[in-house]
């Protein structure tokens, strides 16, 4: 039972990892990114480009994920996400998933419709034994996962509390207000959503070991990234952090005791929580939902 909990923590760090940049986005800059996942597969094959390629090891190949996923996400928020802040909810939904398929295609077409080959290196591989836990053998892999999402979690808790979240916040309260303030809205919102596409992208590179990586890479998961946020809570850090801990144990759970019943447990546990929570686990006031 330990081992399944513990798994299922794991995972769940991969879906907060690349889950909350999608709540930054939906939440508090009120835009509908189902292409989310675009930025999660394009740190993942920056990753392996660079290790592959350029004989990067894995954890310099992490920062040069986050970079590129970054990097292009300001770019898409210039040319094109930026023209339709404020339009309505169809016009983004048809342009996110638009650039879906063109990403699928494209992946498709540059690296090849299989698994990309990936190996963890010698450091992260084995199992480490925890004598406090009466022995209890756990993956060094999963372990350096939940490492990585508590460290997120923690960096994007005091980013909340720095000047850049209060004007994030003030920023989507009252556009107008913060503007004549002096704020520079339209760059706070460049550099916010970039950093929620560069977080995907090292959430992207991290699945590499566990969840694998081909060019259906977002369509396969966006189900799983929309639940975080919506059983968690649209703009808020905290809220998807704890929903994707939940899913992720719900999910290896179920697959691991009623393997016949597949995700259905995941969409069970979803309609519950909603019905109890329409609004997410810890939603943020005024949030988009």
């Amino acid at each position: 039972m330990g081992i399944v909990i513990f798994d299922g923590v794991a995972y769940g760090m991969l879906l907060f990892l690349v889950g909350v940049g999608l709540s930054v986005t939906l939440g508090l800059m009120r835009f509908v990114n189902l292409a989310h996942g675009v930025f999660a597969m394009a740190g993942g094959y920056a990753a392996v480009w660079c290790m592959q390629r350029w004989g990067l090891g894995f954890y310099a190949a992490l920062g040069a994920a986050f970079a590129v996923a970054a990097l292009l996400g300001a770019l898409l928020e210039g040319l094109l996400y930026r023209r339709l802040y404020g339009a309505a909810t169809l016009d983004q939904v048809l342009l996110s998933i638009g650039l879906v398929f063109v990403a699928v295609a494209a992946a498709t077409w540059l690296f090849g419709p299989a698994v990309q080959p990936f190996a963890l290196p010698p450091s992260l591989q084995g199992q480490v034994r925890l004598g406090w836990l009466g022995g209890l053998e756990l993956g060094r892999y999963r372990l350096f996962l939940v490492a990585c999402g508590a460290l997120v979690l923690a960096a994007l808790l005091l980013l909340g509390r720095t000047r850049h979240g209060a004007m994030v916040r003030a920023a989507v309260d009252n556009p107008r207000v913060a503007a004549a303030t002096g704020i520079d809205v339209r760059r706070l919102f460049a550099v916010t959503f970039a950093l929620a596409c560069g977080l995907a992208g090292l959430g992207g590179a991290l699945s590499l070991g566990l969840l694998g990586l081909e060019p259906h890479f977002p369509l396969q998961y966006l189900v799983y990234f929309l639940l975080v946020v919506c059983v968690g809570g649209a703009g808020s850090i905290a809220g998807p952090f704890l929903a994707a801990l939940l899913v992720g144990i719900v999910d290896v759970a179920g697959k691991y005791y009623l393997p016949q019943a597949g995700a259905f447990l995941v969409y069970l546990f979803m309609v519950a929580v909603l019905l109890l929570r329409p609004h997410g686990l810890l939603a943020r006031k005024g949030a988009a939902a």
